[in-house]
Order: structure tokens, then sequence, then C-alpha cells
């Protein structure tokens, strides 16, 4: 691979998606396994929450509001999150969801989750990207046939 293009490492995978070695499929399990992990310790933690928002008997709209918040916000994040293995997101949209992404990281975890089942998140869009750079380098470094002097010039 000499003066190629490189790939671009995946969070937990590396460049191990680009031939699937190293350890890939355990990669893949673990990452299913800890985003799933991840994703039932947080529900717990917020269940705990929940329950102090009820214990400080603040009404019945404050618990129902949370309620609504969390999952909304968790809908969108996981959206937003599998849209990103696809896609290349716009840096400023990026930012500008970034309180929403933090509230709904239930939802990027399952993200995680359900696409690591089929794949490295992200390896689509890492794989398309990557062959077109292995193209493009292809087509700039391919030798021309014959001598350029000997050709015809149109007139």
């Amino acid at each position: 691979m000499g003066g190629g293009p490189r790939p671009e490492p995946l969070r937990f995978f590396g460049t191990a998606w680009v031939d699937h070695d190293s350890g890939y499929t355990a990669r893949r399990i673990a990452v299913s396994l800890g985003s799933l992990a991840a994703a039932v310790a947080a529900c717990l933690l917020l269940r705990l929450a929940y329950e102090g928002i009820r214990l400080a008997e603040t009404g019945g709209f404050v618990p129902l509001l949370v309620v609504v918040m969390f999952a909304v916000c968790s809908s969108l994040a996981f959206r937003h999150t599998w849209e990103g293995f696809t896609k290349r997101h716009d840096p400023e949209r990026q930012s500008a969801l970034r309180g929403l992404l933090t509230i709904g990281f239930v939802g990027s975890l399952l993200a995680y989750f359900f696409r690591s089942l089929t794949e490295a998140p992200g390896e689509k869009l890492h794989r398309e990207e990557y062959e077109t750079a292995l193209q493009a380098h292809e087509n700039r470094t391919t030798r021309r046939t014959g001598n350029p002097a000997k050709r015809r010039r149109r007139a």
C-alpha cells in the first residue's frame, strides 16, 4: 500500500474494518454487548432519577415532563446517530445539537448496539470514502500507454 490513501480508523476498531481482521468479530461483539450494557445501566440510572423526582412530590406534571423529554431526546439522538453511520454530519449542526444528544444518550447507545449487530458502526461510510479515495488514487497514478509525443494533434 505504498503511497496510496490510508483508511480512517474507526472508534474501537482501528483499521480492522478494512479486511475484517485483527479480531474484528470479537470487537463487534464487545461493542454490541458494551453499548447494550451501558444503555441498560443508563436506564437504571434514569429510573433512580425519576424515583427521586417522584419522592420530592413535585406534582404529576414534572415527572411526566422528564419522561417525555428523555423519550423525545433519545429518539432524536438515535436517529441522528444512525444517520451518522451513513453520512457525515455538518459540524455546525452537530454543535447545535450537542445538548439534545447529551440528554438523549440512551438513544445513541442503542444505535451503536443495533448497528454493531451488522457491521462496525460507521463502516459503510468509511468503506465508501476509502474505496473512492483508492479509485481516485489509481486513476491518478495509472501509467499512460504509448508515447505521448507521437499523438496526433487536433486542429
